[in-house]
């Protein structure tokens, strides 16, 4: 089956159909979701959505949303993962990372909170023996610092998944060097994706994992530009659209698309060990 290894079902996005988005889902063959929270106002709605498509969720705090979580929230994390710490749903701490791409990250103020969540959380991941899925966004090199911190430290975390990876060759190393699978999604379904394509292409088999980030960022065929979305018009991602952002990495990498399913599916269960039990193993 396939995994889409990265899917916000819980968003408000999906709340009109979410039932029949699961239907579609699986009769595309995406057979398990994995769905990140960002806030703990969320650390609820991603174990439910996970319950009603049998798939798995993971709980963090999002790096865009550093400013407007309460003070607590990395307590209220703390809370929630011992709470729910043997769930078998609970596959990951996630999603968490930095975001350099916001202004914010020229405040020094702003730049030093996103940080400390983040290094709060991994210390959390180490705690409870749990990978991390991460956000990477023109952040990759200050979030292998801190992993590397922790490893140093004596307090590694157990790798995890860099979602929506788009660094450079030398980053996915690093990141694959620390037991990390690269996600790769609807960005890649885009002709002149030339650097997502070339990592696609020639980084490691083992390192690839499919996601769909649902419902963002869209493959080519639901894109809107600029002026459309001003009209509109939307262009929503779903996990039944895995399979065919798979063809692209097929097509990149001379695989069929059996070999695609297999293969970023292993990887999948790799990464995220609890997602085993699902998996029937």
């Amino acid at each position: 089956m396939w995994i889409d290894s990265h899917c916000h079902l819980d968003a408000p996005e999906f709340d009109a159909d979410r039932a029949e988005v699961i239907a579609r889902a699986r009769a595309a063959g995406v057979g398990l979701l994995v769905i990140p929270s960002v806030t703990p106002a969320t650390f609820a709605t991603v174990r439910d959505a996970a319950e009603q498509c049998n798939g798995v969720y993971a709980l963090g705090i999002h790096p865009l949303y550093v400013d407007e979580v309460p003070m607590d929230a990395v307590a209220q994390l703390a809370d929630a993962l011992q709470r729910w710490h043997d769930d078998p749903r609970l596959v990951a701490v996630g999603e968490i990372g930095l975001d350099g791409f916001v202004p914010g990250w020229q405040d020094p103020a702003h730049r030093a909170r996103q940080e400390d969540i983040y290094a709060a959380q991994l210390a959390l991941a180490a705690e409870h023996g749990l990978p991390v899925i991460l956000h990477v966004r023109r952040s990759a090199d200050v979030l292998l610092k801190h992993l590397r911190r922790c490893r140093d430290a004596g307090r590694p975390v157990m790798g995890g998944i860099a979602h929506a990876f788009n660094g450079s060759p030398q980053q996915a190393r690093a990141f694959i060097e620390l037991d990390f699978k690269l996600g790769f999604g609807g960005a890649l379904t885009f002709e002149r994706a030339l650097q997502i394509r070339r990592l696609a292409a020639e980084l490691p088999a083992e390192a690839l994992v499919l996601e769909t980030d649902a419902p963002d960022i869209p493959p080519h065929w639901l894109y809107k530009t600029a002026e459309q979305r001003a009209q509109g018009e939307r262009g929503r991602n779903e996990p039944a659209e895995l399979p065919r952002i798979a063809e692209t990495l097929a097509e990149v990498r001379g695989w069929s698309l059996a070999e695609t399913r297999e293969r970023t599916s292993a990887n999948v269960r790799d990464a995220l060990p609890r997602v085993r039990v699902w998996c029937g193993e």
